[in-house]
């Protein structure tokens, strides 16, 4: 099984590395960049593949010496190591070949809400749109704000395999501390949820006008007062599903439009995802967590200075430098749990 596995990679990372080459490929810019992804998300697998053929050959020279002088230790010793690395490449390809999800390369559209827990939720949902923002711009990727309020934030990060990292966050997130208002020194609990939603293109959702009511009304601040002397603000309603987008942050209409047809969009993707992957077998539907809203995914407890993250039992430290954005050590555990489980499904790519 696992040597028919590297054929396969093999002869496909060839077939790319030749196609990467052809200058009709080449001269084609989205079949370069097609293959140019393909190339790049099957190089691990074959230079593990690559690292596998070394230690086989490793093997079979040692077990082929042993048989003429079974009493060498250094030959003995060559061929115990090279077998105990043949087994932990076996995983390690399989791992490396594990069906990715189809939205890892996607742009996401974050939504915090403020959960239970009054004005300290509201605070909480602030903390985890500043952690997550920060994530985002050390992992190299782009923010941009799409409505901005208290208890409530929308924005977009966008670059490469965003959705591949932030698609572990979404679900609620807990918090245990001392309010500054509480007087008593009393630890309260509250929660934020977290959705992350694939941006979808206009080709992958196809949106009826005719199935949208647009409403257009002066954008207001607090308290209710207009700040804008036009009808800037715009409500975008889906009649058939009776999701409503509300955009008033820019002052062109336009703007607010483009916004919230953005958010549209990915909300309705997210629904039709959904709807498929419900229709799947369990197996199937492998994944860390089901990211739905009411699953508490993670817990932020100030008093022990402590993050934990439930879905892999991991507990980190140094609970301030995780709120300024020092997720990696969580990511990478989800990734590799979601990988494994893919794997016990049998969800391998096919090459």
């Amino acid at each position: 099984m696992i040597d028919k596995l590297v054929e396969q990679i093999e002869s496909r990372f060839a077939e790319l590395s030749q196609q990467m080459s052809d200058p009709s490929v080449i001269g084609d810019r989205d079949r370069y960049a097609d293959v140019g992804r393909q190339y790049r998300a099957l190089e691990p697998a074959h230079q593990l593949a690559e690292e596998y053929r070394r230690a086989a050959d490793d093997a079979a020279g040692a077990r082929e010496l042993l048989s003429e002088d079974g009493d060498d230790p250094e030959l003995r010793e060559l061929l115990e190591a090279s077998q105990r690395r043949l087994e932990e490449l076996e995983d390690e390809i399989r791992l490396a070949m594990v069906e990715p999800d189809p939205n890892d390369d996607k742009n996401v559209i974050v939504e915090i809400r403020a959960g239970t827990g009054g004005e300290e939720a509201g605070l909480f949902a602030g903390d985890l749109y500043r952690m997550l923002t920060r994530y985002a711009e050390r992992r190299g990727f782009k923010t941009e704000p799409l409505s901005i309020s208290d208890g409530a934030y929308t924005f977009e990060i966008r670059g490469n395999g965003a959705y591949s990292v932030f698609k572990y966050e979404g679900g609620t997130h807990r918090v245990q501390r001392v309010p500054e208002t509480e007087s008593q020194g009393r630890i309260h609990t509250s929660t934020a949820t977290v959705a992350v939603l694939p941006e979808a293109e206009e080709v992958e959702v196809s949106i009826d006008p005719n199935d949208l009511q647009i409403d257009v009304y002066r954008s207001s601040g607090p308290g209710g007062q207009s700040v804008n002397t036009t009808d800037s603000a715009v409500r975008i309603t889906h009649k058939p599903t009776g999701l409503v987008v509300s955009m008033q942050d820019e002052k062109s209409q336009l703007q607010n439009r483009d916004k919230a047809m953005r958010v549209l969009r990915a909300r309705l993707y997210e629904q039709e995802v959904a709807a498929q992957q419900a229709e799947l077998s369990a197996e199937r539907r492998a994944q860390v967590g089901t990211g739905e809203r009411s699953e508490k995914i993670r817990t932020y407890n100030f008093p022990q200075d402590r993050v934990t993250d439930h879905r892999v039992k991991l507990t980190k430290n140094n609970l301030e430098a995780v709120l300024g954005g020092e997720l990696d050590d969580f990511t990478a555990a989800l990734q590799a749990e979601e990988k494994r489980r893919k794997l016990e499904a049998g969800a391998l790519v096919e090459s």
